[in-house]
């Protein structure tokens, strides 16, 4: 018994992992299914592209700006050592475009999104309203959960893309004038070194880390516990399961993409 005791302690929190991986699993396989199927709701669906797109465009814009400015600075002073100061304009960019802008940008957002969702669905599962759309025949799936799903899959690429070109911004500003570079030769070689795929590989993640953030707002608000401890419960670990998953997800995607 004593020596069983450190290996059940240790068991229970890794069965207790996998068993919410399992339902996590489910349920968005459940979404999935939904969202092959009518009804829609088109009003639901454009209210959260503008909650998650147009309404993070200010905090994914600040965060890029500032990211590329000091992306440059970082880069320009690790180069300086081996007279590669040249490089900062081209390693910015794909810096931007391949990690930087996406990570960034869903991290920001999955603070931003992710909590609200959570927060708002656990309040009406509280107040009883899923309950009552259930009662008036209304599937809460594909009512909150289907829309807010394909809205972050579909907005989040645009906010990387934007995210990406103001962070490129950032550092042609600092490059410009804090470094001394030409600004036409700046932007040439942004330009030139820049493929088509790093900015694709980039807008792959931002939909794959749009799906993650709306499916973890969605999954714990709706699974939220009771009272406003509950809700406030549901909101955190909303945030830090999109979080950790947006992280393991980029390390996967980036081996997916550029392993060889």
């Amino acid at each position: 018994m004593i020596l069983t005791a450190p290996l059940a302690a240790l068991g229970r929190p890794v069965l207790s992992l996998l068993a919410s991986i399992g339902r996590i699993t489910i349920f968005a396989a459940q979404v999935v299914s939904h969202i092959l199927r009518p009804p829609f709701y088109p009003r639901e669906f454009f209210a959260a592209v503008m909650n998650i797109g147009w309404f993070s465009l200010p905090v994914v814009g600040m965060t890029a700006l500032f990211t590329g400015g000091a992306l440059a600075l970082q880069i320009y002073a690790g180069g300086a050592r081996y007279g590669a100061e040249a490089a900062v304009p081209s390693i910015t960019a794909i810096g931007m475009v391949r990690e930087l802008g996406p990570v960034l940008g869903g991290l920001m957002v999955a603070a931003r999104v992710a909590s609200s969702i959570a927060a708002e669905i656990g309040t009406m599962k509280v107040t009883e309203q899923i309950d009552a759309l259930t009662t008036l025949s209304t599937n809460p799936m594909k009512y909150l959960a289907v829309p807010r799903v394909v809205a972050a899959v579909l907005v989040l690429p645009v906010l990387v893309a934007v995210g990406d070109a103001i962070g490129i911004a950032g550092g042609w500003l600092v490059g410009v004038n804090r470094l001394d570079f030409n600004s036409a030769t700046y932007i040439n070689n942004t330009v030139n070194f820049l493929q088509f795929w790093d900015v694709a590989s980039g807008l792959v993640k931002g939909a794959v880390f749009g799906f993650i953030i709306a499916l973890m707002g969605v999954y714990h608000g709706m699974n939220s516990g009771r009272g406003a401890q509950g809700v406030g419960a549901a909101t955190k670990s909303a945030v830090v399961a999109a979080s950790v998953l947006i992280l393991a997800a980029n390390y996967l995607l980036t081996e997916v993409f550029f392993a060889s």
